[in-house]
């Protein structure tokens, strides 16, 4: 288990694969700061774990997101990574999609990766660290009907290299995980968009999980894992890059 101990992380994202890293990183032994809007993940992920504290912020928001990171920046003094898993999923294509909804999850999913590292990394400068980008393996592959999310996951790439490349010098690497299939909220959301609101859960998620070679879906808890990895010193020769888990997935593409 990577030694997090002494250091202070910032997680976006208090449901599915956020929740799964601030747990493992809290476990780990660091202080973390989790924000989320959704409230009932907000409390249970509270009542967790001792050493997370969540912040009810729209990550999106400029304003709030800066006033996180103050708040950090005095009780802490510093972050030593920060994670941005907090993402929304419309469903739609380009003509179906309105310009609201796809502003809106170009701001979550995009900017609020932005926000953090514009607030956030003058708070790293003097200690070095590591920012974790959560894309999809939609960023690299697609499906009909996604196109605001598949644009920001694919946006999530280009911008993790971006970031890598101008914070190298201050020791601060950057990377991407782009999961496949995984049991969070989004997954839920996407059985219950194709087969209806009453969908039995668990037959869609065995349906979904059989295009994957391995043959099921994967848990938030493998993903912050691989997390986990990246932003521990272990991973300090890794920057720039995106990392896929996926159970085979993209490895797999064309072969039914």
């Amino acid at each position: 288990m990577p030694d997090f101990s002494g250091k202070v992380a910032v997680v976006t994202g208090t449901t599915g694969i956020g929740r799964a890293v601030a747990l493992r990183l809290a476990q780990g032994g660091a202080s973390v700061v989790a924000l989320g809007i959704d409230d009932a993940g907000n409390a249970a992920l509270a009542a967790a774990h001792s050493a997370i504290e969540v912040r009810r912020t729209d990550v999106a928001e400029p304003a709030e997101v800066e006033a996180a990171f103050g708040d950090v920046e005095r009780r802490f003094g510093g972050v030593d990574v920060i994670v941005n898993a907090a993402a929304i999923h419309p469903y739609g294509d380009a003509v179906a999609t309105d310009p609201q909804t796809f502003a809106r999850c170009m701001a979550v999913n995009v900017g609020s990766i932005h926000l953090t590292a514009h607030f956030g990394v003058p708070l790293m400068r003097s200690r070095g660290g590591a920012i974790v980008n959560i894309s999809s393996v939609q960023g690299h592959l697609c499906q009909p009907g996604v196109a605001a999310y598949v644009a920001s996951k694919g946006a999530i790439h280009a911008l993790t290299r971006a970031m890598a490349l101008d914070f190298a010098a201050s020791r601060i690497r950057v990377v991407s995980v782009s999961p496949g299939s995984v049991r969070t909220p989004i997954l839920e959301l996407a059985a219950r968009t194709f087969d209806g609101p009453d969908a039995d859960i668990e037959a869609v998620f065995a349906r979904f999980g059989a295009g994957h070679p391995i043959g099921r879906i994967g848990e938030p808890e493998e993903v912050a894992e691989l997390v986990a990895f990246l932003a521990s010193s272990k991973a300090g020769f890794i920057t720039g890059s995106d990392h896929i888990i996926d159970g085979g997935l993209t490895a797999a593409i064309g072969v039914r």
